[in-house]
Order: C-alpha cells, then sequence, then structure tokens
C-alpha cells in the first residue's frame, strides 16, 4: 500500500514538473523551437501559420501609475529574443468588452516589460496602445482603427525599440520608439486580454519574425 501511495506521488510530481516546464517543438513557422506560457490561456491553438489565443474572464497586464497596483494575469506565449529582432502580425480581436485586446508583447522580468496592443476602448472599435513598463506602467493612446483587424510590427536594434503599425502590412507608421535600459535577455510573443470583460479572442495571421536588426525610424 506504502508503496503504491509512494508510486502515485511520485508520478503526480512528475506530471507537475512537466506541465511547467517550457514546451518545445516549432509553434509557429519559423520561430525559435522552444516556447512557455506565462499564465495559461483558456485556449489556445497555431494551425497553417495563424496562432489564436483566448483569455479568460478579468485578464491583464499592467502596474498602475496612480497607485502601484498590479495585475498579471493575461497569458503570453514567449519565445526566447536574440539580441537583434523583429517580429510582426496582422491582429484580429473578437472586441466585445472595455480593453479586450490582442498584442505583441516582450518581456525582461516581472517588473521591466512591454505590450503593444490592438486595444478596444469601448468594446467596439480598436485603437493602437502601447504599455511600457519600467517599475510602473505608462498608457500610451493613439491612433483609431476602423474594423477589428490591423498589422502591427516590433523591432529591436541595440537597445533601441521601435513599434508600427499598418493597414495593409506594406506601408509602416512608426508610433512610438524607447528604450528598456542595459542589455538583458529578452522574451518576445503574443498575448490576449479582457481587463473588464469575460474573456476575449485575439488571431494572430500573416506572422513574420527575424533575428536581424531593421534600419531606425523606418523599419526597413
Amino acid at each position: 500500500m506504502r508503496k503504491a501511495l509512494c508510486v502515485a506521488i511520485l508520478a503526480a510530481l512528475s506530471l507537475s514538473a512537466v506541465a511547467q516546464s517550457p514546451s518545445s517543438g516549432s509553434v509557429l513557422p519559423g520561430f525559435p523551437q522552444a516556447f512557455r506560457w506565462r499564465n495559461s490561456p483558456v485556449d489556445w491553438g497555431a494551425k497553417d501559420g495563424v496562432l489564436t489565443i483566448r483569455s479568460a474572464a478579468k485578464t491583464d497586464w499592467y502596474i498602475a501609475a496612480i497607485d502601484g497596483q498590479q495585475s498579471a494575469t493575461s497569458p503570453l506565449l514567449l519565445f526566447l529574443a536574440p539580441k537583434d529582432f523583429w517580429f510582426s502580425a496582422k491582429i484580429t480581436v473578437d472586441f466585445k468588452s472595455q480593453f479586450d485586446a490582442g498584442a505583441l508583447v516582450v518581456y525582461a522580468d516581472e517588473k521591466n516589460w512591454f505590450k503593444f496592443a490592438f486595444e478596444s476602448q469601448n468594446g467596439k472599435t480598436g485603437t493602437i496602445v502601447s504599455v511600457v513598463t519600467r517599475g510602473l506602467s505608462d498608457d500610451n493612446t493613439g491612433t483609431a482603427i476602423e474594423g477589428n483587424s490591423v498589422y502591427l510590427k516590433v523591432s529591436k536594434t541595440g537597445q533601441a525599440i521601435f513599434l508600427y503599425f499598418s493597414m495593409d502590412g506594406k506601408k509602416w507608421n512608426l508610433t512610438r520608439a524607447f528604450n528598456l535600459g542595459p542589455e538583458q535577455q529578452l522574451q518576445f510573443g503574443f498575448s490576449a486580454q479582457s481587463p473588464t470583460g469575460a474573456g476575449s479572442t485575439a488571431a494572430f495571421s500573416e506572422i513574420h519574425y527575424k533575428p536581424e536588426a531593421l534600419k531606425p525610424w523606418t523599419g526597413e
């Protein structure tokens, strides 16, 4: 009886370790093989180069500038980043509630990260939003977009990071440039959120990634 109980406990511990360890395999064509989830989504899938992430209700990733209150519940699919890189995607979000969003993200640690989001301010239409966090989060709300799809691109060249958006995936508009600080190991990837709602679904298509620098300011 004791032997059987020990075997069961060891099996449970083994399964727990596997569940918490990074996954492997080519989730997206051309991306690094190793990946991990920081917070599990309600559902997700990757098929024919299209990534879909479904967030749970009341999920957000933010450290409020007013009082430092932190929310860190959004699901993030993360890959290990090289020194210089860029990635982009067409983001389509099923907007239902205020602040529903799909985002490209870069993560250094719990206090240093950013998300570049296609986010709804009213639960109906989307806006280009960037949130850069260095201890506390700022919140830069930019261009309003008709429809529920837009192209976003992140480029890291040296320590500088550039954010671009596009309506057609060809002509890119620079919306922000900043620096996360001294060179450090970064992770990059995708996220979905629903801070006030019952959950949201973000689809990432026409995804591109290269471990190389682009020209600063132009993104070429």
